[in-house]
């Protein structure tokens, strides 16, 4: 049986407690392979990565919540303490619960961060990092993210960070004669050009595949022109306002990519940052990064500061079903191996009983109503230590269904013992009788 048993350990780095450079240190790029990676640790028996333009998060499920700890360590090492967010079993589950709603977005609710973790989920899943844990802490996790988007109002206003970029840019000055130009034909590309297109007179969207601006292009609702990458200087040249938010693993913008450009604005979306540091000094460019959105985003959090008292309640009532659920999973292991086990010795007993009697002759119906007294038997014996188990993992009483696991040990297969036959200081003699006794013990307690 597949039960969710381990312990989650977890580490964050995020625009809670770090910068963007801070953040573009851990250096994860590819959630996949950083996944893959964890479960090369035997202790490791599950593994979850998600890599944001403001987040980088590492979970691992293990036996030992110490040996956790160490394997997530190497992947924010040598960064500040203090930027720095440790995780223990039950703060992981529900982290993962509130950066699924947005409440830790740095635009409260956004609605992109419930499919970054959605990816993160399949690039994990694809690597091996899946198992019963996570595939059942992670789902609740979406869950209750949809259902902060369609019951409560977390997401009205500005909900990506492509449209707090579009926000930012119109903050400094009317955008009624401007052209703007955007660089990545992502998901957070395409979100800025779209809210870009309401305000600006020209759009010049970029990327470094041409069908894929193109395919930009032709999504909004505005006259917008697709460009390759190689048209970047001259794309400049005309812009007023450039959104630039690509994959790329080097800066698209170099000093030289500014040299014909008049006075422009620059909001840098990407993670590594797609702006060199020598572009930033030139006195015409003014570059703003993610930190900068902070700011654009303090009236969108107190529009929805109601709705986020709403997500954290829901987040509560979620999270209690979800302890409830890993109760009853560990609970249903117990009881599973204690159900399989009477199961052998019923089929092994019954087989010898109705071999006997079939010696004398035994119809059909005689043969139904052994079976059948045979499996009222070891319904009637297990009753009462099923609700014990149940009641122990609802009472959080692990120690009593570890024992259980142990004693009722569903590979057992000996012979029970003749009838008088002695046991040592009258002892219940099998695993199972043992288990039986201690079950029935605790009942009665």
């Amino acid at each position: 049986m597949t039960t969710a048993t381990g312990v989650v350990s977890g580490v964050s780095v995020s625009h809670r407690h770090a910068s963007v450079g801070t953040i573009e240190a851990v250096g994860v790029r590819d959630e996949r392979a950083a996944v893959e990676a964890l479960l090369d640790h035997d202790a490791v028996r599950e593994a979850f990565v998600i890599e944001t333009c403001h987040r980088v998060e590492a979970y691992v499920v293990t036996d030992d919540p110490a040996v956790g700890r160490a394997v997530v360590a190497p992947v924010v090492e040598d960064l500040p303490e203090e930027t720095v967010v440790e995780l223990d079993h039950e703060a992981s589950l529900r982290h993962l619960m509130r950066v699924a709603c947005g409440l830790e977005s740095v635009v409260l609710g956004e609605d992109q961060v419930l499919g970054q973790v959605r990816d993160a989920y399949a690039n994990a899943r694809a690597a091996g990092g899946i198992g019963p844990l996570f595939e059942t802490g992670i789902e609740k996790a979406l869950h209750v993210g949809e259902r902060a988007r369609t019951e409560t109002g977390i997401d009205e206003g500005v909900v990506s960070l492509g449209s707090a970029a579009a926000e930012l840019a119109a903050s400094e000055g009317d955008l009624g004669d401007a052209t703007a130009l955007v660089v990545g034909a992502g998901e957070m590309g395409t979100l800025a050009a779209t809210a870009l297109a309401e305000t600006v007179d020209d759009l010049l969207i970029a990327n470094r595949t041409a069908t894929s601006a193109a395919h930009v292009a032709g999504a909004v609702d505005a006259d917008a022109t697709p460009l390759a990458l190689e048209d970047l200087s001259g794309a400049v040249a005309d812009a007023d306002v450039v959104v630039s938010a690509t994959a790329s693993p080097e800066p698209v913008f170099e000093e030289v990519t500014f040299e014909g450009a008049g006075e422009t604005f620059v909001i840098d979306l990407a993670q590594p940052r797609d702006v060199s540091p020598a572009a930033v000094d030139r006195p015409n460019v003014t570059v703003r990064d993610l930190d900068a959105l902070e700011s654009v985003t303090d009236e969108t959090h107190a529009r929805r500061r109601e709705a986020a008292a709403q997500v954290e309640a829901m987040i509560d009532e979620e999270f209690d079903r979800l302890l409830a659920r890993y109760k009853r999973q560990r609970a249903d292991e117990a009881i599973g191996a204690m159900y399989a086990g009477a199961e052998r010795m019923k089929k092994r007993e019954l087989e010898r009983a109705v071999s006997q009697l079939e010696t004398d002759g035994l119809t059909d119906d005689q043969r139904a109503v052994v079976e059948s007294f045979a499996d009222a038997l070891v319904n009637q014996l297990l009753a009462a230590p099923t609700r014990s188990l149940r009641d122990a993992a609802e009472a959080d009483d692990w120690s009593t269904i570890n024992t259980a696991l142990q004693l009722f040990d569903p590979t057992f297969d000996g012979d029970a013992p003749t009838p008088g036959e002695a046991t040592k200081a009258d002892e219940p003699a099998t695993t199972m009788e043992r288990a039986f006794a201690a079950a029935a013990d605790r009942s009665d307690d």
